[in-house]
């Protein structure tokens, strides 16, 4: 978790930051601070395959519908396939924090997400014997099986 406060301490100050701004734009990006600040706060909670709280861990697409869930109020699909199909396409040079990015993590295409915070890093629940954790994409790993992105929160600039 130490290595999540810088981040976590940069998407404060952007989220205070943009509530001084004119009332136009703070709803504009509002919900999108909303979704990773909690995203983050839920870092260690334990992988669970099939797992959607924070009670009892978090398979990938359990922790994406969760986090938009109690954020957003958006009821999301369950799986990482079918949420895929939500939103409007992304390329990575449009990524904003609140988007999700998906990945090719089992022979099969969009079948890992995780919701993007910013500085090409993503947060996620990885894998069995692993925690909801941040990550780089330009690591070869995930820039290797990067499939894509969608933003599900409508935004205006």
């Amino acid at each position: 978790m130490s290595r999540l406060y810088p981040l976590i301490f940069a998407l404060l100050l952007t989220a205070c930051a943009s509530s001084t701004r004119m009332p136009e734009q703070t709803d504009n990006r509002q919900p999108a601070n909303e979704v990773v600040l909690y995203a983050l706060s839920l870092a260690d909670t334990p992988y669970r395959p099939g797992g959607n709280s924070r009670e009892s861990g978090f398979d990938c697409s359990g922790f994406v519908q969760h986090v938009f869930e109690n954020t957003a109020g958006l009821k999301l699909p369950r799986t990482s396939a079918e949420i895929s199909g939500v939103g409007e396409t992304l390329s990575a040079s449009e990524l904003r924090p609140g988007d999700l990015v998906f990945f090719n993590t089992r022979k099969r295409p969009y079948s890992h997400v995780g919701i993007y915070v910013g500085d090409d890093r993503f947060v996620h629940s990885p894998s069995s014997g692993k925690s909801v954790a941040v990550v780089n994409m330009r690591e070869s790993y995930w820039r290797n099986r990067y499939n894509g992105a969608r933003r599900i929160l409508a935004t205006r600039d």
